[in-house]
């Protein structure tokens, strides 16, 4: 209900955006944010480049707010600005893959994830450290429309239709996405499981 409730406030936001209310604007940037920056950098693998293409998804949105009508959720139509903007990224080539290594901070200073780590040895943190680094460079090896269908899946549990809105494809096709995206990942971990 809570969730539901955010998703019209996006909306009505917005609807302030585009009757020249920048206060709605300044929220929806505080509340989207840290969600897009994230997501980006997942898709580009570079922080400074996932903060520049989030300014940019920010600036197309405030753009766009005179013609902004809510025919779909708002973070579907946020999150389709991102994912052409991190695509034509990616296609232009202006990105540099590197590589990851053990001390590298997640965006916004996030935290990797683990489990009451109190609970766990050293050695149990470490090779749950590595799995996921595994995890995520499998993730960044596939094609470039699956990878952002599995972020957009996993990572922001965006629903089929808003996955397909962002992709401008079907759900179908979205599905078909996913699930070559996770044949794929399943065969290139198998040796995890």
């Amino acid at each position: 209900m809570e969730a539901i409730a955010a998703l019209e406030r996006d909306a009505e936001l917005m609807l302030r955006v585009r009757e020249g209310d920048d206060t709605s604007f300044g929220l929806l940037l505080e509340r989207h944010r840290g969600p897009v920056v994230h997501f980006l950098y997942r898709m580009v693998q570079n922080q400074p480049v996932s903060e520049e293409l989030a300014q940019e998804v920010f600036l197309r949105v405030y753009r766009s707010r005179a013609t902004y009508e809510p025919t779909a959720k708002f973070t579907t139509w946020l999150f389709r600005i991102a994912t052409h903007l991190a695509l034509n990224y990616i296609r232009d080539g202006k990105h540099e893959k590197r590589q990851e290594s053990l001390d590298t901070d997640l965006p916004d200073g996030g935290e990797r994830q683990v489990a009451d780590e109190r609970q766990r040895n050293i050695e149990q943190v470490l090779l749950y450290e590595v799995k996921l680094r595994e995890v995520r460079k499998a993730i960044e090896t596939l094609p470039e429309k699956q990878r952002a269908a599995v972020m957009m899946h996993k990572y922001h549990e965006l629903e089929y239709t808003q996955i397909a809105s962002a992709l401008a494809c079907s759900e179908s096709a979205v599905k078909s996405l996913l699930f070559r995206a996770y044949e794929s990942l399943r065969a290139r971990l198998a040796h995890m499981a």
